[in-house]
């Protein structure tokens, strides 16, 4: 089962440490047997697996003395796993942009950014509302949060029990902003923003149905 995010163990393992051989560039079964003191069977068996979870790819092939030798390479899905500088490029923005501009401002900045977000988003299949909701909680999901909707007496729940932006919201809570404008966007409604910052931030927002 492909992981949701390359962590320290995996990248510790030996399949994690072919995934980083191949971030480099593409190799052979060979070239990665030669750089990890593995017989070729045993990085095959490893390929293998990595090639079932849509991690690596063959990318070409190479000629060699005797016969040619397929060639390997990360696929944009394993690429999008590695862990970003984000968080700290985000929180040192809104760092800078706090000593330049008043709260009022930073707040329409970042809830610009978050209907801008939406703007490249193609448009959810279907019209209703929950369909929208649906397709709002995919775009959520592709940049980081794992979240889920609910119906509450007369409102829909948009709740996660993490935060995609968790390391900026913590030192600026108005990032939450971001992601409220990016859902209202998508859903065409009025969201409001009830997100939980004491300690591990978590998502929380409400839609009237």
């Amino acid at each position: 089962m492909k992981p949701t995010k390359l962590d320290q163990r995996f990248l510790e393992s030996t399949r994690g440490k072919i995934v980083n051989l191949l971030r480099g560039s593409s190799c052979t079964v060979e070239e990665l047997a030669a750089r990890l003191g593995l017989t070729d069977n045993a990085v095959r068996a490893h390929l293998t697996t990595l090639e079932r979870d849509g991690l690596i790819r063959q990318s070409g092939v190479r000629r060699g003395p005797r016969k040619p030798h397929f060639t390997y390479t990360l696929t944009p899905e394993a690429e999008k796993l590695f862990p970003k500088a984000y968080d700290a490029l985000l929180n040192q923005l809104i760092a800078v942009l706090k000593l330049r501009l008043p709260e009022e401002e930073i707040e329409g900045v970042l809830r610009e950014v978050g209907r801008g977000l939406a703007e490249g988003v193609p448009a959810a299949v279907g019209d209703d509302l929950q369909a929208r909701v649906q397709h709002a909680l995919r775009v959520l999901e592709s940049i980081g949060g794992a979240a889920e909707a609910r119906q509450e007496g007369d409102k829909i729940i948009i709740s996660a029990g993490g935060c995609p932006l968790a390391a900026a919201v913590s030192a600026h809570p108005e990032v939450c902003r971001l992601a409220e404008s990016l859902i209202a966007e998508i859903t065409g409604t009025t969201v409001k923003e009830r997100c939980d910052r004491e300690g591990v931030p978590h998502c929380r927002f409400e839609i009237d149905s």
